[in-house]
């Protein structure tokens, strides 16, 4: 014979065995919805990022009477603004702590008119001797890192007279 207590374990056990198939479909049915939403989104993603115009660059263009076709309402071809970049060569020296560091340091100057290579040259003296004054500590991490990139942004900006308006790392290397 069953004693009521033994009923009551076996009726606890079914319960708690249909509560985990519940939840189990419930979190399998949430994974399912949110990985398709994800999925339709990565999707869209991927198709603007092929599309060379965006969305507001296409009402743009319509405002303007361009048909898309890269004239212009009158006829003339229209003429990308793009800013030039001007390579300096490598950057290697040491860190001022610990003076047994030492770092390479590749960069580009974006211009806004033509590169100016008698500017270029007094910026990469700058840019060398502001890495001697930092410290591993400074530029340690990606807060560091981007520290660092903005220092020397605005740096070029004011020995420049705002002619750079960015410098890419092209690579950076520490020993």
């Amino acid at each position: 014979m069953t004693t009521p207590e033994e009923k009551k374990k076996g009726g606890s056990l079914v319960m708690t065995i249909v509560a985990l198939l519940v939840l189990t479909g419930v979190a399998g049915g949430g994974g399912w919805l949110v990985g398709s939403m994800v999925g339709n989104q990565m999707a869209t993603d991927i198709q603007a990022e092929a599309d060379p115009v965006s969305p507001l660059e296409a009402m743009a263009a319509k405002e303007n009477g361009d048909n898309g076709d890269g004239k212009d309402g009158e006829g003339a071809e229209a003429v990308p603004m793009t800013p030039q970049t001007l390579t300096l060569a490598p950057i290697t020296t040491n860190l001022s702590y610990p003076s047994d560091s030492w770092v390479r340091v590749e960069v580009a100057l974006v211009f806004d008119a033509a590169p100016d290579p008698a500017l270029a040259e007094t910026i990469h003296q700058d840019v060398m001797a502001y890495m001697r004054t930092v410290s591993l500590q400074q530029i340690e991490g990606p807060r560091g890192f981007q520290h660092l990139r903005d220092d020397l942004s605005e740096r070029a900006a004011i020995r420049s007279d705002g002619q750079v308006s960015n410098v890419l790392f092209r690579t950076f290397l520490i020993e």
